[in-house]
């Protein structure tokens, strides 16, 4: 997946009461790059389930990007906490947490995950 977001396509988080902010920032990105309605719902709950850890788990918030690239709509979400290593497997159903990185990796088409000055990128991905 080829980087081609600006300045533009990008937003901060800090705050709890940034996530419906943020949603709606992918939700709007999304689907102006022609995103199917169906495939945006995915978008945003894996957004939602990475940037919820990035505020329950890291100091700092976090920054989002949205781009397309090809026929696909990529987004990465970058943040302070420590690089995460892709492979979940789902938790038993009586775990009352954990299921976030998970859930990101059953619901996107593509997790890529590094390292970045300061933190971890993950960059998600779904085919239009």
């Amino acid at each position: 997946m080829t980087e081609q977001a600006t300045d533009a396509d990008a937003m901060a988080y800090a705050q709890a009461g940034d996530l419906s902010a943020v949603r709606a920032f992918v939700a709007a990105k999304a689907s102006a790059l022609g995103l199917p309605a169906s495939r945006v719902e995915l978008l945003i709950l894996a957004v939602s389930e990475l940037t919820t850890n990035t505020l329950q788990h890291t100091t700092g918030g976090g920054r989002i990007r949205v781009w397309r690239g090809g026929d696909q709509v990529a987004c990465d979400v970058v943040d302070g906490g420590p690089l995460r290593s892709p492979g979940y497997t789902m938790p038993p159903a009586d775990m009352l947490r954990g299921r976030g990185l998970a859930i990101v990796e059953r619901v996107c088409d593509g997790v890529e995950v590094s390292a970045v000055a300061g933190g971890t990128l993950v960059r998600i991905w779904l085919n239009l």
